[in-house]
Formats: structure tokens, C-alpha cells, sequence
């Protein structure tokens, strides 16, 4: 979904020539799955960071055209809403120094962009879900401008034939809105951590990152809140899921094939098990029509773009054309600070690397059922969920982590080859989140009951501390406002 496509609208031989591709593109990668003949270069590590443009009272700006013009930069590509924009890192080799050079390359970045919003007159956020957003900001007037973005919000529709998308989450409060636009999915964003990897050990990797997808959307939660309600501890979750509500064939919207969710199971044989699944479940969304070889397998990736796993498989290519296969792990919040967005990407990459290293696969020991539970109880309780990880005993998910992830994290960057110092450096922030059991979220759930529930202070106190770089976990919930 990041590329542009060429739209004005699509008609019942659009859809039919698509799936027609489809079908041959996915025949295609089944043979190379079957001869191995993807990249087999080491791993490879990537992120995408999407973050909030506001003015200067704390409300969303819907300004990312002039924005984007102004600072002039291919690392920097829109979002849905006029008031969100992503930021990219050119992919590394997944060792040594890799993490400090990501946190270097996302500061220098992170300055272009603040000086570019000040000579707007506005701000840049880092935040999953921006607390003064309201209900009426999220309309199709602030659709950005790219034909993808309009042709996902007429075809979603089409496929609700015209039903509304109704979002209703309960957690501390209870929220319950309608819309006639997926304009609910600017709501919420993100850090989405890409790890390249070779054949032969890309499943155990996928099939790791689901069953890790439970202490990380707790580690790193920082929405909290959506239009003043009290939700969960990560809202981005339940917000996504329910606000691209299309599903499989026959009519299955509200059943158990989503377009946005955990998936099915885990992988048992190859990642193909995954394109496979997207064919035959899922409807075409988008039918553009591709020129060009079967080989550049452009359907099938972009029908995986409109298909939203929260740890999703994806085809690209190397520099000299050989296809490679990466995981895109989409838990994690836009974090506090730049220290905390490189502090989550690392605990990912070690505790990756940990378990999909272990002799004994532990997707083995943990049923998928059990992964799926873990990962939205912890997303709606956070820190305090208390479950069984790989023992008898039940425990809070922050001591899991303090006892026994964090040790896993820090071997698993060891045998990744990554710097010890940079380890020691950016784990010590996870571990001091997870000691005070001060996340985003937390944070802005202390800040919010100290200020009498006011969003407008919280966002501009929350850009104050943001700006200082000071990780979240030494917040403090002084105003200075």
C-alpha cells in the first residue's frame, strides 16, 4: 500500500484480470518457494515511523502536501490523513553498530523534520494516538491526496455495501462511534519494524514474532486514550482492526476472517502458507492493473498490502533483482522519544533472534490460541498482564520481562553480532520502562488524572518532553503550561 497506484475506478474486468495475475504471480513464488531461490543474503534490519503534523495549540494540522514540498526528502512519504506522515531508514545489515546508526540516522532525520514543521508554524509528534484528535478530524476532507488512499476508502466501502463502520471498544470507559469512511485508521500510528531474512529460517522467525507480539504491544503501548475515552492500554489495536472491518469471501466481515488481525495460525512449512491464504480467503481490493514481467510479483504484494497482519510476510527485492522475503512487525506504538523508538526496535531484534535460535521451536510449546489471547489482553491491561510464559507460573508480563526477556533480548543481540554497548544501552531503557512500569501510556494516564483530564495540556507537555529526548520512563508530570 505505500506505492501510488494509477485509479479512476475499477470495474468487474479490473477485478477479474487482477486475480488472473494473482493467481499466475502466486504460482510463480510457490516455485521459488520450492527451489529455494530466495535472497540468502544475512539479515537485515528496517523501520518505518508514522508521526502526527499538529499546530501549535496541539491539534492535528492536515498539512503533509506542503509539508513533504517543503522538506524535500524520500525518507518522508504521506499517510492516509493530511495530518500524518511516515518517516524510512535506508535497510542495514542486521550487526555490529546497526542500532546506534539507526538512532543517529532517525535523530538527523527527526531535526529535518521539526525545522521543516517550525517554518510552518507547526509541530512534529511522536505519539500512537494524538490526544486532542477528534471525531471531526477524522473525515474524508483530510484524505491525503494519493489515488490509493481514495481508492482504499471507495472499495472498503463497496465491499460493506455501503453498511457503516462502527467502532465500539470498551475498556476503563467505553467508546462507541460511526463512520461512512475508514478514516478511523488515521487515528492510530505506528513503528513497524522490518527484519530481512533468508529462506530456510524465515519461518521460525515469523512464527517467533507472533508468539513476542504480547510483551511487545505491552512494552511499548502509548495510546491510551482516543476522543477523551479511557480504553486500552494500546487503543491503536482494537481502533485498527475495527476501522478497515472487510473480510474474506462470503460476506465474512464480522466473522473470523479479517482483513486487519493476528491471523490464523502459525506458519508450519513456509511463509507461502501466507500468500497462499491471501488468494483463497481474501477478495481483491484493489484491482490495478500492472504492466510489466510476472516476475515483479506486483499484484500479489499489492494485494498483501491491503491485507494487515500484525506481523506481516513481505516479497521485495534485492539490488540485483533476486526476491527476498521480510517480516514486518507492526505492534509498537510511535514512541515518546527517539531513544524509546531504537530502545523497542531493539528488544525486538534480540528477542527475535533469541527465540526463532532455539533448538526446540517454542511456537512447539505455545499454542497460537494462547499467542493470540496474550497479545490482546496484553494490549488491553499492558505491563500488569499476568500470564505463563513457557513455565507453570503465572506472572505479571513486567516481571517476565525484567526476570527473563530482557536477559533472552540481550542474547539474542549478542549472537546477532550486534555492539554490546549498544545493547547494554538501549535495553537499560526497556528495563527501566518496565521497572517503573512507565510506558507512553502510563505516562499520559498519570499525566491525564494529575491535570483534571485535560488532552490539550497533556499534548503539549508530552511535545516538551519529546523534544528534550529524555526516554519516557524520566518523565516527569510537571507542566510547564
Amino acid at each position: 500500500m505505500g506505492e501510488e497506484i494509477q485509479y479512476s475506478h475499477f470495474n468487474k474486468t479490473d477485478y477479474q484480470r487482477f486475480y488472473s495475475q494473482l493467481k499466475k504471480e502466486t504460482d510463480l513464488i510457490k516455485q521459488w518457494f520450492d527451489k529455494q531461490s530466495f535472497s540468502r543474503q544475512p539479515l537485515m534490519a528496517g523501520y518505518e515511523l508514522e508521526a502526527w503534523l499538529i499546530n501549535k495549540t496541539g491539534y492535528p494540522l492536515a498539512n503533509n502536501v506542503e509539508f513533504l514540498q517543503q522538506a524535500d526528502n524520500k525518507l518522508l512519504t504521506p499517510e492516509l490523513a493530511k495530518f500524518n506522515i511516515e518517516l524510512n531508514v535506508e535497510p542495514e545489515r542486521l550487526s555490529n553498530n546497526v542500532l546506534s546508526s539507526f538512532e543517529h540516522k532517525l535523530d538527523s532525520l527527526w531535526q529535518q523534520c521539526a525545522d521543516t514543521a517550525q517554518s510552518l508554524n507547526s509541530d512534529i509528534l511522536s505519539i500512537g494516538i494524538l490526544p486532542t484528535l477528534q471525531d471531526a478530524d477524522l473525515t474524508t476532507k483530510n484524505l491525503s491526496l494519493q489515488d490509493r488512499y481514495r481508492a482504499l476508502n471507495e472499495q472498503v466501502l463497496r465491499q460493506r455495501k455501503g453498511v457503516k463502520i462502527e467502532l465500539n471498544i470498551n475498556g476503563d470507559d467505553h467508546l462507541q462511534v460511526s463512520h461512512h469512511d475508514v478514516m478511523l485508521e488515521a487515528a492510530a500510528t505506528s513503528l513497524q519494524i522490518h527484519i530481512q531474512l533468508p529462506q530456510n529460517v524465515a519461518s521460525r522467525y515469523y512464527n517467533a514474532s507472533i508468539l513476542l507480539s504480547a510483551p511487545m504491544v505491552a512494552i511499548s503501548a502509548n495510546s491510551p486514550c482516543l476522543f477523551g475515552k479511557k480504553l486500552w492500554q494500546e487503543t491503536r489495536i482494537p481502533v485498527f482492526e475495527q476501522a478497515v472491518p472487510t473480510g474474506g469471501y462470503g460476506g465474512a466481515a464480522t466473522g473470523p476472517v479479517h482483513r486487519v488481525g493476528f491471523g490464523f495460525d502459525y506458519v508450519r512449512e513456509s511463509l507461502f502458507e501466507c500468500f497462499l491464504e491471501n488468494m483463497e480467503h481474501y477478495p481483491v481490493l484493489l484491482p490495478v492493473h500492472y504492466q510489466g514481467a510476472t516476475q515483479e510479483v506486483r499484484h500479489v504484494r499489492l494485494h498483501n498490502g491491503t491485507i494487515w497482519r500484525w506481523n506481516r510476510p513481505l516479497i521485495g527485492f534485492d539490488e540485483d533483482n533476486t526476491p527476498h522475503l521480510r517480516i514486518e512487525h507492526r505492534v509498537c506504538a510511535s514512541a515518546p522519544s527517539t531513544l524509546d523508538n531504537i530502545a523497542n526496535i531493539a528488544f525486538y531484534y534480540g528477542l527475535a533472534h533469541y527465540y526463532a535460535g532455539l533448538e526446540n521451536p517454542p511456537e512447539a510449546e505455545l499454542p497460537f490460541a494462547d499467542a493470540k489471547n496474550n497479545f490482546y489482553r496484553s494490549a488491553q491491561l499492558g505491563l500488569k498482564y499476568k500470564t505463563c510464559w513457557f513455565n507453570k507460573k503465572t506472572d505479571t508480563l513486567q516481571k517476565i520481562i525484567l526476570d527473563k526477556l530482557l536477559p533472552e533480548a540481550e542474547a539474542g543481540l549478542y549472537k546477532a553480532g550486534i555492539n554490546q554497548q549498544d545493547s547494554q544501552r538501549y535495553l537499560s531503557v526497556i528495563e527501566q520502562r518496565a521497572a517503573s512500569n512507565q510506558t507512553g501510556s502510563q505516562w499520559q494516564l498519570k499525566f491525564l488524572q494529575a491535570h483534571q483530564n485535560n488532552r490539550t495540556l497533556l499534548t503539549l507537555n508530552y511535545l516538551r518532553n519529546q523534544k528534550s529526548g529524555q526516554p519516557v520512563h524520566q518523565w516527569d508530570l510537571e507542566t510547564s503550561r
